[in-house]
């Protein structure tokens, strides 16, 4: 029998969200993330991009929301993009499109002065940020954290080796130990393992695979080049000449190459 929504009673406005996403069941990451992140213990899930993650801790944690008349956030979602922010706030207006919940998404890049007026005028109840500028907006004392229930770190793995440690590290600190951890990361790196160790309490891990396990869904393949210039008219040749290609996503290892 396939896992159901409805094994999760959700309330009716996330039922009716999901709906109207044309989301019908949930991927393996989400039914098997769902009932320990409602016990309220520290989670450590291993999910590659692509298994429905972001689903699989926001439905727990939006289905036990309620509503509070305090300006600071109840939830925090740490990811390590710009993009990443986007997209889980836009996913997030979507399922709370029939619920009474402010979110919010900052990230650097933009004026924090905006920011820093919008989270004064408006209040933020969900605040989805980078590391970077939700540091900055606590130091600033525009965001505290005393109110708050739960924090999540999406990617962890990538916001370490993008050098992000100082900064999470700072974001910890100002946190009161009264909240839930939610973590998920692609790998079990030895520097995720090192910041677990530090400042949570034993979290249960939520893995279906072996960490770096590839997708099954996914094709992976690799073509020896002699130099950068090689790979360039490669790449362009391919963008070229591939009609399958619809969405590309290159990776870079610097600024400069990315450029």
């Amino acid at each position: 029998m396939k896992p159901s929504f409805a094994e999760f009673e959700l309330p009716k406005a996330l039922n009716e969200a999901l709906e109207k996403l044309n989301i019908s069941e949930p991927t393996p990451i989400q039914y098997k993330s769902f009932s320990p992140i409602m016990s309220g213990r520290d989670i450590m899930g291993i999910a590659q991009t692509g298994t429905g993650k972001t689903l699989a801790y926001l439905l727990p944690i939006l289905k036990e929301y309620k509503y509070s008349k305090t300006q600071q956030p109840k939830i925090l979602i740490l990811v390590p993009t710009r993009e990443l922010v986007v997209q889980v706030t836009e996913v997030l207006m979507q399922l709370t499109e029939f619920i009474n919940v402010r979110v919010m998404g900052v990230y650097g890049g933009v004026n924090i002065n905006t920011q820093r007026k919008n989270i004064y005028e408006n209040g933020v109840d969900i605040l989805v940020g980078t590391p970077g500028r939700v540091m900055d907006l606590g130091i600033d004392n525009v965001i505290q954290f005393k109110d708050l229930k739960k924090l999540v770190v999406d990617e962890f793995d990538e916001m370490l080796s993008l050098g992000f440690k100082a900064q999470l590290t700072n974001i910890f600190t100002m946190m009161s130990e009264k909240r839930q951890n939610i973590l998920f990361s692609a790998t079990m790196t030895d520097q995720v393992d090192a910041m677990l160790n530090e400042y949570f309490k034993n979290p249960l891990e939520i893995s279906l695979a072996r960490s770096g396990t590839p997708l099954e869904k996914i094709d992976q393949s690799v073509i020896p080049v002699v130099n950068f210039n090689t790979k360039l008219n490669l790449l362009i040749h391919l963008l070229k000449t591939e009609n399958d290609f619809e969405k590309i996503l290159i990776f870079a290892n610097n600024k400069k190459h990315a450029d």
